[in-house]
């Protein structure tokens, strides 16, 4: 569970984050390297600091806390990842508001897409906590609770939209830096302890998955 997790949360990353803030940027700012780079540097660096802050704060170092400080990054990163997503939103439907009927099509079926792609990112903040002794109903209710900034922060780049749009490629890659680093600090390390090889395998299938989806939508 954790393995397949951090795969999802890998290629969404990727594919979800960080090609579409290189695009944005290419397209705002006629240079399609500094906002990127910035913006994942950054970002996995704040998931590391946050790490050792954390660390550091935390005198009881058992296995109950450092399940929660694990959740605690999971939660973030996938929270922070949602919300360019729904500024991405917000932005496409203050566009088709002022365009054509292909706009309104174009911002409906973005919306649809990133719907769909919330499913497997909310399931890689719940298994992982389901796997660690959280009841299914705590469980779910965080997966989803992790989603809940998407309609707040479409709504306010709809109502911002020429401030949004031009935030959007740094923070895309914020948030790509930071779920990359989460797989990396807090998932990974976790799920190979007991068998590398099974989570190798699991990582594959888990970024397989999410790749998948975000190239067929």
């Amino acid at each position: 569970m954790l393995s397949i997790s951090a795969g999802v949360m890998i290629a969404s990353a990727i594919f979800s984050l960080l090609l579409p803030s290189i695009k944005q940027s290419k397209n705002l700012f006629n240079n399609q390297f500094v906002m990127p780079t910035l913006g994942f540097l950054i970002g996995g660096c704040f998931v590391v600091i946050a790490d050792i802050v954390l660390d550091k704060i935390i005198s009881n170092k058992n296995q109950k806390i450092k399940s929660k400080k694990r959740q605690f990054l999971l939660i973030s990163a996938i929270t922070l990842h949602n919300i360019p997503e729904g500024m991405c939103i917000g932005v496409a439907v203050y566009s088709a508001s002022i365009g054509a009927l292909e706009g309104v099509i174009g911002a409906v079926m973005l919306a649809v897409g990133i719907a769909l792609q919330n499913f497997p990112e909310g399931a890689s903040v719940a298994l992982p906590m389901r796997s660690e002794g959280f009841s299914t109903i705590k469980s779910f209710i965080w997966g989803s609770f992790s989603g809940i900034v998407e309609p707040i922060f479409g709504i306010l780049a709809c109502l911002f939209a020429s401030a949004s749009s031009n935030l959007l490629p740094f923070l895309l890659a914020f948030s790509s830096g930071a779920m990359i680093s989460v797989a990396c600090t807090e998932l990974l390390p976790e799920s190979a302890k007991d068998n590398k090889n099974l989570t190798t395998i699991f990582l594959i299938v888990g970024f397989c998955i999410m790749m998948l989806l975000d190239l067929a939508l």
